[in-house]
């Protein structure tokens, strides 16, 4: 069936209303949030990570578990992230011509570094460098989509120091800043038309960055001398992102312009449960929250005017995931892992665009940790683990889009996806 071509009136406006959408593809933990910050925590699918302690990792994850970890001790981490991302298009798009788009999942190479350093008895203090989210997405150029989303990229730099003090044998406490930049750049296909001189099929592209500053506060309390109990909280981070919108592949000149969005990552809250069935035998629980709410849409400014460019729909609801994880302590050298979890997305089936194509997700994780001698200072770890995600429908435009979010045109089908995390890291202490 032939489709009717869409009109489209003054090409930024197509463009900054598909742009700063920021969001990445297929992410490891749902939306666009990125567990994989050691890999140690990767070995049991980040099970129990408020109650875990494996390493100095547990800065970014419950800083009151660095009052249990004596002395000084440094740990070094990289994640590599594969995802999977395919559209299958349902022949009801306004540009099914175009094709499916091809592989939108784009690797990832995920850094961390962590330090703590216990100053007496009772204080401690430590030092997270990480990336908490990000990602990719990466279409074809012309496409089904192509009017929606062509590149979608976020990163995120954490500095988080933090502080902790041991109450008493049982109980500590913790507390961090955090110091965040985002950056961002986004894309996609737009159609040149009046006032200009000819009409044609460009690219516009949106890039922007902020910094923004959060904070985390943890409890760590020992039930028995088997059981501890971790919660840990950290909060929202308000970013205003500035950036310029601009075109190329037009024959005909089009002009750029400064635009800004106001952005508030979500906070998240998780409970931990670490038990020791025996002296070689740990498992591990959580339950986590995720305030993905916080991004009910995104509105778009011109910087200098403060008018309204767009505004693209999103209405994320809030998401959770539970973990359970096992460590087995083979001998002096060797600990085994393992873990699974079940990680609910933030995206409604009507709002879902090819910039997050996200969906429920299943973890199967393993890890070990080898450590060349009972006395050693140093180990490493290694992590894998395979998540599939639920099939996830396309259905846009949602019944009553404005008009800006229609003339993209409709894309209807449906995303397949699947991610592969590999991880190494090596711990110090001295």
């Amino acid at each position: 069936m032939t489709k009717a071509p869409v009109q489209w009136r003054g090409a930024w406006v197509a463009t900054a209303s598909a742009s700063l959408a920021l969001a990445s593809g297929q992410a490891a933990a749902s939306g666009f949030q990125i567990n994989e910050q050691s890999a140690s925590g990767l070995g049991v699918a980040f099970a129990g990570q408020a109650a875990a302690v494996h390493d100095a990792s547990t800065v970014f994850w419950n800083p009151a578990g660095q009052a249990l970890l004596p002395g000084r001790q440094a740990v070094g981490a990289l994640s590599l992230i594969l995802p999977s991302t395919r559209f299958e298009d349902s022949g009801q798009s306004t540009f099914s011509a175009f094709g499916n788009g091809g592989q939108g999942g784009e690797n990832a190479v995920v850094p961390a570094l962590y330090g703590t350093w216990q100053i007496d008895d009772r204080w401690s203090v430590g030092l997270a460098f990480n990336a908490p989210f990000g990602l990719a997405t990466e279409w074809d150029a012309t496409w089904a989509g192509q009017f929606h989303a062509v590149r979608s990229e976020i990163k995120t730099m954490n500095l988080n120091p933090t502080v902790a003090y041991k109450v008493s044998d049982a109980l500590a406490i913790g507390a961090g800043l955090s110091y965040q930049r985002l950056e961002a750049e986004l894309s996609n296909r737009a159609v040149l038309a009046p006032p200009f001189p000819t009409t044609a099929i460009g690219t516009g592209t949106v890039k922007g960055d902020d910094w923004g500053w959060g904070w985390n506060v943890g409890v760590l309390w020992s039930m028995a001398p088997s059981t501890q109990v971790g919660a840990t909280y950290r909060s929202k981070i308000s970013y205003t992102i500035e950036g310029n919108l601009e075109f190329s592949g037009f024959p005909a000149a089009a002009p750029g312009r400064a635009v800004r969005a106001d952005v508030e990552l979500p906070q998240t809250f998780s409970l931990g449960v670490s038990h020791r069935l025996d002296a070689k035998t740990r498992l591990l629980a959580d339950w986590t929250w995720v305030g993905w709410d916080s991004i009910e849409e995104l509105r778009i400014v011109d910087k200098a005017t403060g008018a309204s460019v767009s505004n693209t729909t999103l209405k994320f609801e809030s998401a959770w995931r539970i973990g359970l994880g096992a460590e087995y302590m083979v001998d002096s050298a060797w600990l085994l892992r393992a873990g699974v979890a079940y990680d609910t997305t933030p995206v409604q089936d009507a709002y879902r665009t090819p910039r997050l194509p996200d969906e429920d997700r299943f973890w199967l994780a393993l890890g070990a940790r080898w450590t060349p001698g009972a006395n050693a200072p140093w180990w490493v770890d290694v992590g894998f683990a395979y998540i599939w995600l639920r099939e996830a429908s396309s259905q846009l435009p949602y019944p009553g889009a404005p008009a800006e979010e229609v003339r993209r045109g409709a894309l209807v089908g449906t995303y397949q996806g699947h991610v592969t995390l590999l991880s190494a890291q090596v711990g110090f202490r001295f």
